[in-house]
């Protein structure tokens, strides 16, 4: 606890500066304004709610893992119940798919309570049924986490705008401690695993996925997960993931694909 206190210091004295510099969220209503964005999508959660997650190849999409946990039981959702939206926008999407297989960090803990612990192993995969290979959806690549005062940018989905996703171009990261990043981008609920990008060399790479909203003194906040090690175990854990399911309960080889079996 004291550690997130030391966080939110940090927080408070640099947030009203760098507000100011903000720009304002952009609603991506039409094809024109949302082409480059088609990749983030809108992932609904067995129709009981959803967030935003953003393919980082045509089958992978990355997002936050508490996102993958009922809120009531804190016990993990049947994955095959999520549905990637790719583009969702005013009632279409640029490409459906159903999830194959979800991993999220070794480490993450749902427990209702937002502490850096939580946030910083905040990440979970999704491997969809089928690549998504619409030429103008394309996959983002993800870059090294930005430093304190950088540019960063997200789109995302949120309560109130849930039929189009919306860019804010320009906040800024006021803070970054033990993995977690602190931004002044503006969230809501369903910008759960939203895709914060840096935009250096005058393209759109992912450096933090959101993981909760947060108030510092009156001042909103956003706080995001680290990518870096985390991703890489993940990405770990899927391949690990994927060979468990040709492994019969019996523990006898099956090639034929049988179906994974859930934790």
């Amino acid at each position: 606890m004291r550690r997130w206190m030391s966080l939110s210091v940090i927080a408070l004295v640099v947030t009203s500066a760098a507000v100011a510099q903000d720009a304002r969220l952009k609603r991506l209503n039409t094809t024109n304004d949302g082409r480059e964005w088609d990749a983030v999508g809108r992932l609904d959660i067995g129709g009981t709610g959803f967030c935003t997650g953003a393919l980082i190849a045509p089958d992978i999409v990355l997002t936050a893992a508490h996102c993958l946990f009922d809120k009531q039981t804190r016990e993990r959702i049947d994955h095959e119940t999520v549905e990637f939206l790719a583009g969702w926008r005013n009632g279409r999407a640029s490409a459906y798919r159903n999830v194959r297989y979800a991993v999220v960090h070794p480490d993450y803990l749902f427990d209702g309570n937002v502490s850096s612990e939580r946030v910083r192993n905040d990440l979970a995969l999704l491997e969809l049924d089928r690549p998504i290979r619409n030429t103008t959806v394309r996959p983002f690549d993800t870059a090294a986490r930005p430093r304190k005062g950088d540019d960063v940018g997200v789109v995302s989905y949120a309560k109130e705008r849930s039929e189009a996703p919306s860019l804010q171009e320009v906040c800024k990261v006021i803070a970054r401690q033990e993995g977690v990043l602190v931004t002044t981008c503006s969230v809501d609920f369903g910008s759960s695993g939203a895709p914060i990008f840096s935009f250096k060399d005058g393209a759109p790479h992912i450096v933090s996925v959101v993981s909760a909203k947060a108030e510092v003194e009156g001042e909103k906040v956003s706080l995001g997960t680290a990518l870096g090690a985390p991703l890489e175990l993940l990405r770990a854990e899927l391949v690990a993931a994927k060979e468990a399911s040709r492994v019969r309960v019996d523990g006898v080889r099956n090639d034929t694909g049988a179906k994974f079996i859930k934790p």
